[in-house]
C-alpha cells in the first residue's frame, strides 16, 4: 500500500512539472506540440477578484487545448484592505 501511495505522489509530480513547462512555452507564445506561434487564449474564466483563473489556449496549426488555473493576483476596486 505504502508503494502504491509512493508511486501516486511521484505521478502527481511529474504531472504538475508536465503542466509547467507547457505554460511557459504557452507564455513565450509557443504551442507545446508543435512549437509552432499559433497558440491563442480561447477562454478565460475567474471565480471572483482573488480566486484562480481558468484559461483555455488552443493551438491553430495542431489543434492543441489545454486548461491552466493561475492564481489571479488583483483585487477588486480600488479600495484595498489596509
Amino acid at each position: 500500500m505504502l508503494i502504491i501511495l509512493i508511486g501516486s505522489v511521484f505521478v502527481y509530480i511529474y504531472y504538475l512539472k508536465e503542466k509547467k513547462e507547457q505554460l511557459d512555452a504557452i507564455k513565450r507564445g509557443f504551442c507545446p506540440r508543435c512549437q509552432h506561434k499559433s497558440i491563442e487564449l480561447t477562454d478565460k474564466r475567474s471565480s471572483g477578484c482573488s480566486g484562480p483563473q481558468m484559461l483555455t489556449f488552443e493551438c491553430l496549426e495542431c489543434g492543441y487545448v489545454n486548461s491552466f488555473a493561475v492564481e489571479n493576483g488583483g483585487s477588486c476596486g480600488t479600495d484595498r484592505c489596509k
